[in-house]
């Protein structure tokens, strides 16, 4: 029996570039995607640290330019990887923030915070995120959120989906639920437009976005939503986009000025945010101008570029992505003819070329562009946060079975790759295979988890491994069962067991690679608290400081009125320019670090001498 949640549960879409959170509206019958502070309902998953405080958000991103090595963003390319990984090391080539080698060789960022050097895994970075899209929801909803099913790329690795897990506990929340993005698109979808479909209806999802690229086969029949294969690379999408751009003209520059601007984070950053929008502006137009003053020791940037030229120099990334929908569908069995639907989901989905590619690829079957592309992977996974909460009535009585991306299996002699779970089995799921031993007397066995493609154990991705000890002393042959599990979530425990003896074994992949322990996730969700009371303080003072200087101008114009200055005597007078002269000092540069308690008790004293100002001119 599913475990149903009391309170509030939104759905968030955790992105690589962009975020977006929605909530079940009982009443309504729909989804409401929530607006942030700013009124946007896709906030950028930008994190940002100053000399006096953090910026999350659009805030972040405004100032990426002038703050370059103190912005991350891409988070959710680091999230369950390691700091060796050649993607990793391909990205921190590119990043204008520090990225190092941590304990167990997790990727540790490196800003500067308020003069102090602070390093943050990518686990804390989407945290800070999370905790934005909560409180943008909290702030809608005007009650506490802490239920939340979050959506990851469906490729993502088990690492991935625990890191995941491992953030939404650090941001304060319970993760109810990890659903595949372009399943909860699908979600979106089929809710919106299919819901009431007759007979069976395949509908492909190609779901492009700032980070990550995923396709899904989904069949939905009587409310049911199966999903029959999924396939998708977590390192593609927009941002790599942008990257061929910045090279591209990068090297223009170099060419027209004879500089190289690659070691300017300030200037990378500035041709970056400028590639993005001529990216975007390329959706619709066919040639875009790119102007940029001073972008490089006082040298201005002119340029343009074409359609066709953003489309040769990414071309090959285009490719790719119609691989993958090959593949996808190759692993369902399914021909393209038998597609409904072609759904696309993700920023990246409006670029024509893309499109082009994938009509061509469906032998010009009109593509699917009826749902908001940036907001459907957070619609469905409200939808999911609400089939799994306590007292919701109106919502549609949906099924959801999703796959799992990779096969799951362990190593045996010589080091073969036995499958268990081969990939796109539905789950939950629990499968249990029988073994015999290779050696005579042999007194235990290791059993390393690993998940991938690979014929080879060792050229797949280990997962963890537990050792099934006490088997009875016979010759080679004795048979022992292995049993693989996992949940709704993705989740994965692996046990043996030798039935004569009844000796069990198990793991729960948790710690073991890549997962933060207990002790670390609540050190972690401690400095998330100091850091939203940095936050709340900041406000605070910058709140008191604007209260002072308005009381500061409020004093002087009633000073200037005509008949108040006979009305005070000199006393009162020389009172007053000296409250005005410490309130000025106050608000100066150099005193910007003054003690939050002394400029609100300030405050209190200059509105006392307002009020009694207005009562002479009274």
């Amino acid at each position: 029996m599913k475990r149903r949640y009391e309170g509030f549960a939104v759905g968030i879409d955790l992105g690589t570039t962009y975020s977006c959170v929605g909530v079940w509206q009982d009443q309504h019958r729909r989804v409401e995607i929530i607006h942030n502070d700013q009124g946007n309902k896709t906030t950028p998953s930008f994190v940002a640290f100053t000399e006096n405080q953090r910026l999350i958000g659009d805030t972040a991103l405004n100032q990426a330019s002038a703050n370059p090595d103190n912005t991350v963003f891409d988070a959710k390319r680091l999230i369950g990887r390691k700091f060796s990984d050649p993607v990793v090391q391909n990205d921190v080539m590119l990043w204008p923030f520090k990225v190092i080698a941590g304990v167990n060789d997790n990727p540790m960022i490196v800003v500067k915070y308020k003069g102090q050097e602070k390093k943050l895994s990518a686990e804390e970075i989407s945290s800070m995120v999370l905790t934005k899209m909560r409180e943008s929801a909290e702030a809608y909803l005007e009650a506490p959120v802490k239920n939340a099913v979050i959506t990851v790329p469906a490729y993502f690795n088990d690492a991935q989906r625990k890191a995941t897990i491992d953030a939404g506990t650090i941001a304060g929340l319970n993760v109810m639920r990890i659903i595949n993005e372009p399943t909860a698109a699908a979600l979106a979808y089929g809710l919106d437009k299919r819901i009431d479909c007759v007979g069976e209806r395949n509908i492909f999802v190609f779901d492009l976005g700032g980070g990550t690229f995923d396709v899904s086969l989904l069949t939905i029949k009587d409310k049911v939503f199966r999903v029959r294969a999924t396939a998708g690379n977590t390192h593609l999408g927009g941002a790599d986009f942008d990257n061929r751009m910045v090279d591209y003209f990068v090297e223009e520059f170099k060419r027209k000025n004879k500089v190289d601007i690659r070691g300017n984070s300030r200037a990378l950053r500035r041709l970056r945010n400028a590639c993005e929008k001529a990216k975007r502006t390329l959706s619709y137009a066919v040639v875009t101008t790119m102007e940029i003053d001073g972008l490089f020791q006082g040298i201005d940037f002119h340029s343009s570029i074409t359609r066709a030229k953003f489309e040769e120099i990414n071309m090959n990334l285009f490719e790719e992505c119609i691989k993958t929908v090959d593949r996808c569908l190759n692993d369902a069995k399914m021909d393209k003819s038998s597609v409904d639907d072609a759904v696309l989901v993700g920023g990246s989905s409006r670029i024509p070329k893309v499109q082009q590619l994938l009509q061509d690829f469906f032998k010009g079957k009109e593509l699917c562009k009826s749902i908001n592309p940036d907001e459907a992977v957070a619609y469905g996974a409200a939808v999911q946060a609400a089939l799994l909460s306590e007292g919701i009535k109106n919502v549609p009585n949906l099924v959801l079975l999703d796959v799992t991306p990779l096969s799951l299996g362990w190593g045996l002699i010589r080091d073969r790759m036995s499958v268990v779970i081969p990939k796109n089995t539905a789950i939950p799921v629990k499968e249990t295979k029988e073994y015999v031993t290779v050696k005579d007397n042999q007194p235990g066995l290791l059993i390393k988890v690993y998940e991938g493609e690979r014929t080879r154990a060792s050229d797949n991705h280990c997962l963890g491994c537990f050792t099934l000890s006490g088997l009875p002393s016979v010759p080679r042959g004795h048979p022992y069962n292995v049993c693989f599990a996992i949940d709704e979530n993705g989740i994965l425990t692996v046990s043996a067991e030798e039935k004569t003896t009844g000796n069990k074994s198990k793991i729960t992949i948790t710690n073991d690679k890549g997962r933060l322990s207990s002790k670390a996730i609540q050190r972690m969700i401690e400095e998330a608290a100091i850091y939203n009371d940095d936050d709340k303080k900041f406000l605070r003072k910058a709140n008191a400081m604007n209260a002072l200087d308005d009381y500061v101008y409020k004093i002087r114009n009633a000073l200037q009125k005509e008949g108040i200055n006979p009305k005070l005597c000199l006393q009162e007078n020389e009172k007053i320019n000296s409250a005005i002269t410490k309130a000025t000092n106050l608000l100066g540069d150099s005193n910007q670090q003054g003690e939050l308690d002394v400029i609100e008790d300030y405050v209190k004293e200059l509105e006392s001498i307002f009020e009694d100002i207005m009562g002479k001119i009274g």
